[in-house]
């Protein structure tokens, strides 16, 4: 069973200081058994980072959209798993008011950090939380999980401008307090996520990624400063779509 002492043997291992801003994509179940389960997870990364920054991803994108565009911070349920509805609704935690691309923050900063969620009309818009992490060099933790669950990739997209937004739909957000702010939102369109193991081999020959083991199973132990900088390169060499399909990117697009 994993306890709080290994999960801080694996921080320090994998080089995460107590005053860094570490995010997680996590499967439970792939990682196996906890003390204290979920709760117990949160309750270690946040003892770790006790002068930094805890964030998980509580997405709503499934059921925030177009047909059903009314998200509700006290109540919409994320749709990508069990930690991230544990840490939706901790009280411990801040939860962003990003209609679709939520996050929890857990630390001294969280509620700055999550400041201004509210106008974001993009799921990872220059300015907002998702950039941040560029701007802090957030470590980004893929526990059990692919790259096709790294979200920072579309922030990524965003930085780098590449179009990959649909249609405007008019979203409505309810805060704590039941207040409603309304205004227009493109989502995500053609993103090819589901391709973004395509970019492993560059991330991890340049630094931007690497995998540490932890519990039952392996970790994606991710720099978000690095990943914009081998992004950068990679679609300024580009002559196609990096993410059109499941392809190997040459290597002459990121080595000397």
């Amino acid at each position: 069973m994993l306890t709080q002492q290994d999960l801080h043997a694996f921080l320090r291992q994998a080089g995460i200081r107590p005053t860094d801003t570490v995010l997680v994509h996590t499967s439970l179940r792939a990682l196996g058994p906890v003390e204290g389960g979920g709760d117990g997870l949160i309750d270690g990364f946040c003892s770790y980072l006790k002068d930094g920054l805890f964030l998980v991803p509580t997405h709503t994108w499934h059921n925030v959209n177009r047909n059903q565009p009314i998200f509700d911070v006290r109540s919409t349920p994320p749709c990508i798993g069990t930690l991230p509805t544990l840490a939706a609704f901790c009280k411990d935690g801040v939860r962003s008011l990003h209609p679709t691309h939520s996050l929890t923050a857990f630390g001294k900063r969280a509620e700055s950090f999550v400041q201004g969620e509210e106008n974001a009309q993009t799921p990872c818009p220059k300015g907002g939380a998702w950039a941040r992490l560029y701007e802090e060099d957030a470590k980004i933790l893929l526990i059990g999980v692919g790259l096709n669950r790294y979200t920072f990739l579309h922030a990524a997209d965003e930085i780098l401008d590449l179009n990959r937004l649909g249609d405007p739909f008019s979203v409505t957000i309810v805060d704590g307090e039941g207040q409603r702010i309304t205004h227009p939102f493109r989502p995500h369109h053609n993103t090819g996520s589901e391709n973004f193991e395509n970019y492993r081999a560059p991330l991890e020959a340049l630094g931007a990624l690497r995998q540490l083991p932890l519990g039952n199973t392996s970790v994606g132990v991710c720099s978000a400063k690095k990943t914009v900088e081998v992004l950068t390169l990679l679609w300024k060499n580009a002559d196609y779509n990096l993410c059109e399909k499941p392809r190997e990117i040459p290597k002459s697009y990121y080595e000397a």
